[in-house]
């Protein structure tokens, strides 16, 4: 029979020895509250809900490698907010789904060919296509045990992926009409070439760096006139694809120059100088080499002027072999080349250092080639105008709103986006040739037949697309567009996209481009930009740092519950995370305290009445009533904060209610309750308590879901899984006076407990206090308090007395606003602290001394670096003031 939603699957039986240990066991129900959750429908929308809908597309992860801290970090957020929407009543859904990675993934296979001593030339195109697909089924299994294992609540049903065949219909869809509307054209221009992936690539997955070279300065000498032009160039073998020299107009050096020709060194081909506005006057020599088959500005200037095209590399960037004494040589052989026979020609007139920025391949790191290429692009300025105005009109708003500006100024200084990569792993760009009219056409479906003369003699393009094409299409194709299905009709836009900031220009624009031309609106509402993962110094993971952590390696360790909580609680909106081995001991920490509140609770009080009958049975005393309306703030303020995607902030709320209001004070006073209390308080006690602990499974189960999963099937009151389960509700508001009167009855209970610090009188000592207060309401405070500050501070009894009546007493004391606290202190125990105080004091003094003598001393002044003189100082006021209040404390003692 079919099962509820969120109802609990039958699972394997434990005995009662093994069903509460001491120490929870993450490996041993991790994995399966994961398939229980699966097998209970949890993660799946319900498109057919009257509800409101929250939804959340994958940044689909490339199925090339595994899942690395960043992944874990964009997950994680994700699966908080997703879960958080489902328990606040949302039909939600979060769509998996992993990215093909053009270039990336036929790097991996070619090598694994490599390996095996064939190649993809061997095999042929169907063949390697074959071999690839094989490989990504297990890519892809990988990826996505890595995201079970974090526990991500993604519905398994959606799963798509970016070459399958519903994305692969968006794709060519979405192709066509652009190529019909004459926004997608080829054209032979400068791209950016790996000459390693030999594909090209566009502006974006070209990462610039500033890097140490060298400047040289070149003379052209003229033809039929003694002298020469000097050219500056930082890559002198580029001019034997030299069409001319440029000067500006207005530069007044080369005014008698203009008209003149020159002859190219090495090459002998006579240019011409041309003037042009584009010319620096202040770089260099204020001449400019222009090679146009090599440079993007050159191109353009090359285009102004009807220079001639020199190819003097070849797509593997060695010289070609047009150019013999150098045909063969890598480029950067050819530049030690060039720049030898240049020297032997005295044409080299001088060469100094020079800093300047280079363009490397994102995916390999190889030196990128501006190169002139025959290419697919896409005319991005009439797709960027209303994604920049959309974002304008608030229609998609960026969090934290500082990346508005990024994603703007990117949109309005869009240049056309080259689309066509050398691979054949891809999208094929679905584009006919033919080879009796020359028609070119596009089609959604493969062409069989000429659409102009029906000639069945059609070439396919043989480029693939841009990877980034299929997934600007990400929230489009996984919903079931083109075709105007219900997830599309339901789910798009969708609510929230979570990415890190560095792909803003990769994918968070062209989504916004592709979603408002063929969705029909934006992809999103919001866009939240989170941080990148830095270890415990400050510094971005990175296999050459060697600082690296696997997350996977990490759940093993701690558990995902753990690794979760360090990220959630540093994941500050746009702030980058700090992580190490002590913010996952601080998570397991947390799963500890929630394993061992919670065996106490269960095992001390099995059963409890429902709380709404416990409260007319049993009026509520203080305690109760304080921690009621603490958890009816709880309630309010983490709402407040996963509404405005302040997720750190709600776990930091919900982590100080339960570790501090919960446990280290109702918990603690309800014990005797517990243990000694009429059975009225110990029934109102323990349905408090069992409310409050589901409460707190609640609310961290967007966080942890994993313990409290666990936990929650062994309340009496649960009802199927927390993953299904609504938000908790507590029909209880704030009462302000039990607030204000708890929080007093906490600083003296701390007050004393100071005191007891400094006695260091043991927890089994009780003792005296006696309060001094003008405050006849702080008197009652007190008063009503006192079972709580006998419970928690080993107070035997409190006195109520007046100035007067305290005097001759040894006593230590706290003040508090309108109150003081004296604690009763036993002659022998006073005179034993009194020469504690004296033995630390006279030792400070002695370090302080020291200190000071250093900081006299000119010569430690004026050789020790700054850092260390400042310590010194830092340490010297520390020590003074440590001194001043032991001098206080023994004053006081003495009655000084």
């Amino acid at each position: 029979m079919e099962k509820e939603p969120g109802e609990v699957p039958e699972r394997r039986k434990r005995s009662d020895s093994d069903r509460f240990p001491r120490r929870p066991n993450p490996a041993e129900y991790e994995s399966e509250w994961y398939a229980r959750w699966i097998e209970g429908g949890c993660f799946s929308a319900r498109p057919e809900a009257d509800a409101p809908r929250f939804t959340i597309v994958i940044p689909p992860p490339n199925i090339t490698g595994s899942l690395h801290m960043g992944h874990a970090l964009n997950l994680c957020i994700q699966d908080a907010l997703i879960r958080y929407r489902k328990s606040a009543g949302a039909d939600s859904l979060w769509v998996p789904g992993t990215d093909h990675a053009g270039i990336a993934t036929q790097n991996v296979v070619e090598k694994q060919l490599a390996d095996e001593g064939t190649s993809r030339a061997e095999l042929g195109r169907e063949g390697f296509e074959k071999r690839v697909r094989e490989w990504k089924g297990a890519a892809i299994e990988r990826i996505n045990d890595q995201i079970r294992k974090l526990g991500c609540a993604v519905d398994w049903t959606m799963e798509r992926f970016t070459m399958d065949e519903q994305c692969s219909l968006a794709v060519r869809t979405a192709f066509k009409r652009l190529f019909d509307e004459g926004l997608i054209y080829r054209d032979t221009r400068i791209i950016n070439w790996c000459p390693r992936c030999r594909t090209a690539l566009s502006d974006i997955e070209v990462e610039h760096a500033e890097e140490e070279g060298a400047l040289y300065y070149i003379a052209y000498p003229l033809i039929g006139d003694e002298g020469a032009v000097t050219v500056a160039t930082t890559r002198p073998e580029t001019m034997l694809g030299d069409s001319a020299v440029a000067v500006n107009p207005g530069d007044d050096r080369y005014r008698s120059f203009h008209g003149k020709r020159l002859l190219l060194p090495l090459v002998r081909r006579e240019i011409p100088l041309i003037t042009d506005d584009y010319v620096d006057m202040s770089f260099g020599t204020g001449a400019l080499k222009i090679t146009p088959a090599h440079d993007p500005y050159d191109f353009e200037i090359g285009r102004r002027h009807g220079l001639a095209q020199h190819r003097m590399l070849t797509e593997e960037a060695v010289i070609t072999g047009d150019y013999p004494p150098y045909a063969g040589l890598d480029r950067y052989e050819a530049r030690k080349r060039v720049v030898e026979d240049l020297k032997a020609a005295e044409l080299l007139k001088k060469q100094e250092p020079y800093r300047h920025s280079v363009g490397r391949c994102y995916r390999c790191d190889t030196a990128v080639e501006p190169y002139l290429s025959l290419q697919w692009f896409v005319k991005t300025k009439p797709l960027a105008a209303p994604a920049a105005e959309a974002v304008r009109e608030g229609k998609t708003r960026f969090l934290p709103e500082k990346w508005t500006k990024v994603y703007l100024n990117w949109l309005d200084d869009i240049r056309d986006w080259c689309i066509s990569r050398q691979l054949w792993w891809g999208h094929r760009i679905p584009v006919w040739t033919c080879g009796s009219c020359g028609a070119v056409s596009s089609s959604v479906e493969d062409l069989a037949a000429c659409p102009s003369c029906s000639s069945a003699a059609l070439s396919m393009e043989e480029d693939v697309l841009d990877t980034w094409f299929s997934s600007g299409l990400w929230p489009l194709s996984t919903l079931g567009w083109p075709a105007g299905t219900r997830a599309l009709e339901v789910y798009y836009p969708t609510t929230v996209l979570v990415t890190g900031f560095d792909i803003i220009f990769f994918w968070v624009a062209r989504m916004m481009m592709f979603g408002l031309k063929f969705g029909g609106d934006v992809p999103f509402r919001e866009v939240y930009i989170h941080g990148i993962v830095r270890d415990a110094k400050g510094k971005k993971m990175s296999k050459s740092f060697g600082n690296v952590i696997d997350p996977i390696d990490t759940i093993g360790v701690y558990g995902a519950d753990a690794l979760r909580y360090a990220f959630l609680s540093s994941a500050g909106m746009g702030q980058d995370v700090y992580i190490s081995d002590e913010r996952f001991k601080a998570g397991r920490n947390l799963c500890n305290k929630l394993w061992n509140s919670a065996r106490f609770i269960l095992m001390d009080s099995p059963g409890a009445p429902p709380l709404e009958k416990a409260l007319e049975d049993e009026p509520p005393d203080l305690a109760d009533r304080w921690i009621l309306s603490r958890a009816a703030v709880l309630l309010d303020e983490t709402k407040r904060a996963m509404d405005g995607y302040r997720i750190d902030e709600a776990l930091h709320k919900a982590y100080a209610f339960f570790w501090h209001d919960f446990c280290d004070w109702y918990l603690e006073s309800a014990k005797p309750k517990l243990r000694a209390g009429q059975p009225g308080r110990r029934a109102l006690t323990a349905a408090i308590l069992h409310r409050l602990i589901a409460l707190n499974l609640s609310i961290l189960h967007p966080f942890l879901p994993f313990i409290t999963e666990e936990l929650w099937k062994l309340l009496p009151a649960a009802e199927g899984m927390l993953a299904a389960a609504p938000c908790p509700s507590l029909s209880w508001e704030p009462d302000r006076d039990a607030e204000d009167a708890m929080s007093l009855i906490q600083d003296f209970i701390r007050s004393v407990r100071d005191i007891r610090a400094n006695l260091n009188a043991p927890p089994s000592k009780k003792i005296e206090v006696i309060v001094l207060t003008g405050s006849g309401e702080k008197i009652q405070t007190v008063k009503a308090g006192e079972p709580y500050i006998a419970a928690l501070a080993g107070v035997e009894r409190i006195s109520f007395l007046r100035r007067g009546e305290i005097a001759g007493k040894q006593t230590l004391s706290s003040l508090l606003p309108g109150m003081e606290i004296h604690v009763r202190v036993p002659e022998g125990a006073m005179k034993e602290e009194m020469r504690r105080l004296e033995k630390k004091r006279s030792a400070l003094a002695a370090e302080m001394e020291r200190v000071e003598r250093k900081l006299g001393d000119e010569n430690f002044l004026s050789r020790a670096p700054g850092e260390i003189v400042k310590k010194e100082n830092q340490r010297f006021a520390a020590l003074k003031e440590d001194l001043h209040k032991i001098s206080e404390r023994l004053n006081e003692l003495s009655g000084r």
